[in-house]
């Protein structure tokens, strides 16, 4: 964890990294103050961090966390509201206690997979170019989706099919993967893994079936469900008495825990009542319903379409 280096080059944030999804709505939602004390869970490429900062004062902090290293190079240069952490967002309450913030005063994170990642055929994220099968946000971790593979057990393959990517026949895909391991098929590549899985399971251009598979090896890969439920469960108590936390999702795997405790305050969506009815919880939505992209944005950035923006209180009442 570091200042960003006035050395550090002023690259402007490209939409080719990460267009900002639901960017306006965001904002308003987290009700920026101008002195206050901000997190990017998930800097990226910075759109969200630039204009959180554009509405602070000089005595306002914004702290941006991202695991993956490629993005320090969108922190604009002497920006002194501006504290980069490279490391992941479960251990925010961690990084907060070293530089002495006790609380904040908004919390956010964008779920969703940098454009960055997706386009750029070396980190192994899309099915559309042969890579190797790398898939990691932190590029120091050393287990790779090809290591995955291999490692796991077909029922433990199974499991993750199912579970995080929605996958039909996930036994059959798993047992179909571990078999073509002990015929010593090659599985270092993009390509190994689609022409093992067709055309018995996968037909030519899957994209669909393949996209689920993808999505369920990054998801167990880079244990994304435990780290968004890491983030969850130590937001109240790193949020101001009237902060809020913004969680934008792509698919209900995420969005079914953040709506679960943001009603309840547990994602398995247990409801506990007080002897009045009144629901037992450390936190309450902004909003009845997920705030969903407009047409226009979804026609602007196609890959907005599956957003949804669901922002969580401190229930001060509990």
């Amino acid at each position: 964890m570091r200042k960003t280096p006035n050395s550090t080059p002023n690259i402007k944030v490209a939409e080719s990294y990460h267009v900002p999804v639901l960017l306006d709505e965001t904002l308003d939602a987290l009700n920026i103050k101008p002195d206050g004390i901000y997190v990017d869970c998930t800097f990226g490429g910075g759109g969200h961090s630039k204009a959180i900062v554009e509405r602070l004062s000089s005595k306002g902090r914004l702290i941006a966390v991202d695991q993956d290293a490629d993005a320090i190079r969108n922190i604009p240069e002497g920006e002194e509201r501006m504290l980069f952490v490279h490391g992941n967002f479960r251990y925010l309450r961690h990084y907060l206690a070293y530089i002495g913030v006790e609380k904040v005063d908004g919390i956010l994170a964008d779920l969703g997979v940098s454009s960055h990642h997706f386009d750029d055929p070396d980190r192994g994220f899309s099915f559309r170019f042969d890579a190797p099968l790398d898939m990691r946000m932190n590029a120091q971790q050393k287990q790779t989706a090809a290591d995955l593979l291999l490692s796991e057990t077909e029922e433990e393959l199974a499991f993750i099919f199912r579970n995080y990517g929605e996958l039909n026949q996930p036994y059959r895909i798993a047992k179909t993967i571990k078999q073509a391991i002990e015929k010593g098929l090659p599985l270092r590549t993009v390509n190994d893994l689609i022409s093992i899985l067709s055309p018995s399971l996968f037909r030519e251009n899957d994209k669909k079936n393949l996209a689920k598979l993808f999505q369920a090896l990054r998801i167990e890969l880079n244990d994304e469900m435990g780290a968004l439920k890491d983030l969850l469960r130590y937001s109240r108590e790193l949020l101001a008495d009237d902060g809020r936390i913004a969680i934008i999702t792509y698919h209900s795997l995420e969005d079914r825990p953040v709506k679960n405790f943001f009603r309840y305050g547990n994602m398995e969506g247990t409801r506990e009542v007080d002897m009045y009815g009144n629901v037992l919880s450390p936190m309450r939505p902004s909003f009845k319903k997920a705030v969903l992209p407009s047409a226009e944005e979804i026609d602007r950035n196609p890959r907005s379409r599956s957003a949804k923006l669901r922002v969580g209180m401190p229930n001060i009442e509990e």
